[in-house]
């Protein structure tokens, strides 16, 4: 029998669940997934994928700030009294530019 080391990691619940359910997909197991990432590691002699900060175009990064100021409760979300009014506020943008 091969001698093994555990390795304790904490992550949140729903992260888990989706990888079980992805790596189950695949026929192993999440202890079956770690091995597979750090063979490739060491194989690789680092992480075995590119790791870098997503990039934005202005436009992007502005929904962006906009959308977590409105899931914080900074900004108020605009309403609309029907999609109507909306097709209209967007029509009448879109001939702005």
């Amino acid at each position: 029998m091969a001698k093994t080391a555990n390795i304790n990691i904490r992550i949140d619940p729903e992260t888990k669940s989706s990888a079980e359910e992805l790596f189950a997909s695949f026929g192993i197991t999440i202890t079956d997934a770690i091995n597979i990432f750090l063979r490739k590691s060491l194989m690789e002699g680092g992480l075995p994928f590119e790791v870098k900060q997503p990039r934005y175009n202005v436009e992007t990064e502005v929904a962006i700030r906009e959308a977590k100021a409105i899931m914080e409760g900074q900004i108020q979300a605009k309403q609309y009294s029907s999609a109507k009014a909306l097709f209209e506020e967007l029509n009448a943008e879109a001939g702005d530019k």
